[in-house]
């Protein structure tokens, strides 16, 4: 399998030459030549499979430069029950008649992150290895991208990290999982910004390919194909629990920010799993949605991104959009390219309101989207807690508010949990007067020594200090 850049690069590169690389040398996302396609026959064996074993079988069908002997014991190694708390890893409940939640939070830092980093980890590890070489991953977080890096990476061998965050944008929860790694491999930098301040740092400092060579720089973001690859795997298990047989259609609704949890949905789809629908759920910060609402594109200002009580979601500049336009225009990386930089090299609003492409999106990739408030988030808590015994987080209140929105008879709709309660237990209070629970291993970490320092939203200081702690 050969992997190409977005925006059209000549090269042709292998898996594990892009696991390293993070961005494409043109600024460009990597993505498969072709999306593999199964067949009927091909989920029925592999409903039966479990987590790890499904991993392989699909990550198999896009890497073809690991021996399938070290892959699968790769995937054997990050899918256990001592990791994700179940046998089933992402175990499915039926919240309400077609309504389904999957657990995807139950790792090492409560978040769906989890599910992709762990995986990250491992392979870097294997490859770092096998080159007798290192890798400093350059990363940024609007919350949970972060804490499931750190915590991934955290003692392994020939691995940095060095993981920008908004500074005083995410929850003490979140802050206190990164800030109080001791980890000398792990480095925390809170930018005087938002996350898409931290975002474009990151591709600043990937796209001087000069500084990038020299210090091995390589990224964990879900712009890294290996990461948005795993999660397309637990796609297939969710489909698996809630479809009766290999043919019905199931829907998904998939919280989004930077449109990489929801851009593996659609990878998915393009594969060939039976998802009828993919629900993108947005807060205040509404971009995505305004796009599939009318065809316009239009990045705001850090000014013009709220502050809001998903924070998680707090973005206005999503990344991994421009793989879905790379399918919806064709794959066609001129067009590509004049959509998303100008002359200036800034990606900044396109309209495709009359575009035939856009107008047949709906059908053609099965794309729908809503919006939630702060007060939207509150009832929704309140809602779930009440009726069903369940507490969710800001997040997957979203989404549940935007799959109620989308529901259609006899299809079920799975909607992806985001994170444990615990994380943003700020806004459980307010919703329900007390804090959710909070796993023992996590009691008074927010009192814990922080190792963080604090840079202002500019790519040459990161890069200073990234050299500064190499050299």
């Amino acid at each position: 399998m050969n992997y190409l850049s977005t925006r059209g690069h000549p090269d042709r590169k292998r898996f594990c030459e892009i696991l390293l690389e993070g961005l494409a040398p043109d600024g460009g996302l990597y993505l498969p030549e072709h999306y593999p396609q199964i067949d009927t026959a091909t989920l029925a064996r592999w409903r039966e499979l479990p987590y790890a074993e499904l991993a392989f079988e699909i990550l198999s069908l896009y890497i073809d430069d690991i021996p399938p002997a070290d892959l699968k014991a790769i995937c054997a190694k990050t899918y256990t029950a001592e990791v994700f708390g179940s046998d089933e890893i992402v175990p499915l409940r039926e919240l309400e008649d077609g309504v389904y939640l999957e657990a995807l939070s139950n790792g090492p830092t409560l978040a769906f992150k989890d599910m992709a980093m762990q995986l990250l980890g491992n392979l870097f590890e294997y490859e770092l290895a096998r080159r007798g070489a290192e890798l400093n991953i350059l990363g940024a977080t609007s919350g949970d991208t972060g804490s499931a890096a750190e915590y991934a990476m955290r003692g392994k061998k020939g691995v940095r990290v060095f993981m920008t965050s908004p500074d005083g944008r995410m929850s003490p929860f979140q802050q206190a999982q990164m800030f109080s790694l001791q980890d000398q491999n792990i480095h925390n930098i809170a930018i005087s910004g938002v996350f898409d301040d931290c975002q474009d740092i990151v591709k600043a400092v990937s796209n001087d390919l000069g500084f990038k060579r020299k210090y091995r720089i390589g990224t964990v973001n879900s712009i890294n194909w290996a990461r948005l690859l795993a999660q397309v795997v637990y796609y297939f298990a969710g489909y698996f629990q809630a479809a009766a047989s290999n043919d019905k259609p199931v829907s998904f609704t998939v919280p989004s920010g930077n449109f990489g949890n929801v851009c593996a949905g659609h990878v998915a789809r393009m594969m060939g799993l039976p998802i009828q629908t993919l629900v993108v759920a947005t807060n205040e910060n509404d971009v995505l949605d305004e796009f599939f609402r009318t065809g316009i594109y239009r990045v705001r200002a850090a000014a013009d991104t709220h502050e809001t009580s998903s924070p998680s979601m707090d973005i206005s500049k999503a990344s991994n959009f421009e793989r879905f336009v790379f399918d919806l225009v064709g794959r066609d990386a001129g067009k590509l390219r004049s959509l998303f930089v100008d002359e200036l090299g800034r990606h900044g609003r396109f309209d495709l309101s009359a575009d035939p492409a856009f107008r047949q999106a709906a059908e053609r990739f099965g794309f729908k989207s809503s919006r939630s408030t702060h007060a939207d988030r509150l009832a929704t808590i309140r809602d779930t807690d009440r009726r069903f015994a369940t507490l969710v987080d800001p997040h997957t209140a979203d989404g549940l508010k935007a799959a109620r929105e989308h529901l259609a008879p006899g299809v079920p709709m799975v909607v992806l949990e985001t994170a444990l309660p615990i994380k943003f237990a700020a806004t459980l209070v307010e919703a329900l007067g007390h804090e959710p629970a909070r796993p023992a291993r996590f009691e008074g970490i927010e009192a814990l020594p922080k190792r963080v320092v604090k840079l202002p939203a500019d790519a040459e200081a990161v890069k200073a200090y990234i050299a500064q702690n190499c050299d």
